[in-house]
């Protein structure tokens, strides 16, 4: 393990982290303080309130849909949700973050675009909405009642300053989880039978690693090995529909459970959906593929 390029690695994420998090949290606090979401809020009514959550939540799903996690909860940090809530997000998030960007990936093992986007976003959408249809009850946090407390500022400068201060803090939570994360994920990533394993893909060991690592590392693993076809099309279509589903698992599930996701209930969510949906779509892929060159 080259633990000077982790350290710089953990250095470039904390840098990233600051100047993204930091002004997102202060733009949301400021759009809430004037009420410019609920102007708004009705145009998203459609997805927030399926979901259960509230509307000024839609700046939290759109960022995370587009851009990445930190930016979905800095949106969604000043907002009064409950563990419940926070699970819901964390789930459909999950599953659809980052799109552009990771359906690069998918599509360079042959998973076509529109295939990867339609079932992130409706994935995302049914599992999260059934997730919401659970008792609340099943959900429980372990961090303090005043996380969920609505902030009330005297005027524009206690609004900025206290902003500051929360998005200092929040920025610092986030930074010291990514930091650890980074360290152990590059220990994994170092060990020989990880290195070994990786010569010699298999099923299980891909999905394993898609889980842990996220999608980047787990489909970089099958990209090789499609390409040597030491993999059939079925196997390259079920984990990819798997992993699409079910990735990252740990360290996207963590930055939620800061405000009270459950960690449990949302990766054992993501986990048995992965599962169910990839063999069923695996069924229905059997007996209608054809000749196209793209997986869908």
């Amino acid at each position: 393990m080259n633990y000077q390029e982790t350290f710089r690695t953990a250095l470039q994420s904390a840098w990233i982290i600051i100047k993204l998090v930091i002004p997102i949290y202060i733009i949301a606090d400021i759009l809430y303080y004037y009420n410019v979401l609920e102007r708004v809020a009705f145009l998203f009514e459609p997805f927030t309130g399926m979901l259960g959550l509230p509307a000024e939540a839609a700046l939290s799903i759109i960022s995370g849909v587009f851009l990445n996690l930190y930016a979905a909860v800095a949106f969604a940090a000043p907002l009064e949700m409950s563990p419940h809530q926070w699970s819901v997000l964390a789930i459909f998030l999950g599953v659809c973050h980052s799109l552009i960007v990771e359906n690069v990936i998918m599509k360079k093992l042959g998973i076509s675009n529109l295939y990867s986007y339609a079932l992130r976003f409706g994935g995302g959408l049914v599992i999260a909405w059934i997730a919401f249809q659970m008792p609340s009850e099943w959900f429980s946090a372990t961090v303090t009642s005043e996380t969920f407390t609505q902030k009330h500022y005297v005027d524009f400068t206690d609004l900025i300053t206290t902003s500051l201060g929360s998005a200092v803090m929040l920025t610092v939570k986030i930074i010291l989880l990514i930091s650890v994360l980074i360290f152990v994920m590059d220990w994994i990533k170092s060990r020989p039978f990880v290195k070994n394993s990786a010569k010699n893909v298999s099923k299980g060991f891909t999905i394993t690693v898609g889980i842990i690592l996220g999608i980047t590392y787990g489909a970089g693993v099958l990209i090789k090995e499609k390409q040597s076809g030491a993999l059939s099309r079925d196997d390259i279509f079920y984990i990819g529909t798997f992993l699409m589903i079910c990735h990252a698992i740990i360290e996207d599930t963590l930055l939620f459970v800061i405000f009270g996701a459950d960690l449990t209930m949302v990766i054992a969510i993501r986990a048995m959906a992965a599962l169910l949906i990839a063999s069923l779509f695996l069924m229905f892929y059997r007996r209608s593929k054809h000749g196209n060159t793209d997986l869908s």
